[in-house]
């Protein structure tokens, strides 16, 4: 199952909003074949696993293990339990049940009602890490939401006012390497969200550029409707959401959509039901300081990234107030970061 949840892992940037499912099928203790879930619309792990063992005659004597429930209905592919059954598998070893109405259950009853071995709860939690984002999108009807901030030594997130008012830029409080690694976590989630006041002062792109992986549907806060249409994530060129008090009469850009909110109530919460209407199960909140605030406050947030540069800024824009269980600390160069859990 360790592997199982190993494979699961090389997924996560393609499947959503599938879940990245990983799956090893053995025979008296050797792999006789595994996989994981093909990008969305392609075959699950069951199906990629089943289709890289060679001798399929061995499949009459193998034991499948898989971090997730198999799915017992028709979506894009057919179910998984129907093919394990056909292909004449006599044990399947299952992690976690599905928490989707659809199969919930359904997939380990057809097993069994066929004969099938069926053994559940293995790893349970290392499982439940490892689909964190597909349970809580149907366990909670919200996306999983992770925080996600830069801060300098003596705790600011940015300078209180620079030249980026005529030019607006990013401005790096950490290194390359932990620049790099956020375009990688960009990949991995399916959205990122952001504050007026951040696209206004950085003009930020919010692509994955510095790593290899799909753009994150761009998501951002514009009440008054202050954003420029000559700005980076105004351009067309990714699946873009504007979250506004009020539509305006102006041209909305390609593969954008404009949807309005009212600024008088709790944002946060409407904004996790607008997502979850969305179908996005995942988001990464990467400012400002406000948003930021915001989602802490109300309580609406799962796990916290905090990246602590080496530069002393003196004065600025205060970091958010946040705690929570420390996951992990670990350096990047002269940079730390933090991983902080709201458990």
């Amino acid at each position: 199952m360790l592997r199982a949840i190993q494979l699961g892992k090389y997924g996560l940037a393609l499947a959503a909003p599938n879940p990245s499912v990983g799956c090893v099928l053995m025979v008296e203790n050797r792999v006789i074949g595994e996989g994981f879930t093909s990008p969305f619309g392609g075959p699950h792990a069951e199906v990629n696993a089943i289709n890289a063992v060679k001798d399929k005659s061995q499949l009459a004597k193998a034991t499948l293990y898989v971090t997730l429930e198999p799915c017992s209905h028709f979506g894009k592919t057919p179910p998984c339990a129907d093919l394990i059954l056909q292909c004449g598998i006599p044990k399947v070893v299952i992690g976690l049940l599905d928490p989707n109405p659809k199969v919930s259950g359904r997939g380990i009853q057809r097993l069994q009602d066929s004969g099938c071995e069926v053994v559940t709860g293995v790893l349970k939690n290392e499982c439940r890490a490892l689909h964190k984002r597909f349970l809580t999108f149907h366990e909670k009807k919200r996306p999983f939401i992770t925080l996600k901030w830069a801060e300098s030594l003596d705790g600011w997130i940015a300078p209180e006012k620079t030249a980026r008012e005529k030019d607006p830029a990013p401005f790096w409080i950490t290194n390359t390497y932990s620049r790099q690694l956020v375009h990688r976590l960009r990949g991995q989630e399916m959205a990122i969200l952001v504050g007026t006041h951040t696209v206004l002062e950085d003009n930020p792109s919010l692509t994955v550029r510095d790593w290899s992986g799909p753009n994150p549907i761009r998501i951002a806060l514009d009440r008054q409707g202050k954003i420029p249409p000559h700005y980076h994530i105004m351009d067309g060129s990714t699946r873009t959401i504007i979250l506004t008090e009020k539509k305006t009469a102006q041209p909305t850009p390609k593969h954008t959509v404009v949807e309005v909110l009212d600024f008088s109530r709790e944002i946060t919460v409407q904004i996790s039901t607008l997502l979850f209407e969305h179908n996005i199960q995942s988001v990464l909140i990467e400012g400002g300081g406000k948003t930021l605030q915001a989602f802490i406050d109300t309580h609406l947030w799962d796990e916290a990234l905090i990246f602590k540069g080496n530069a002393v800024l003196k004065k600025g824009i205060k970091a958010p107030f946040i705690s929570g269980r420390t996951v992990s600390t670990r350096k990047i160069l002269n940079d730390t970061l933090i991983h902080l859990s709201n458990d």
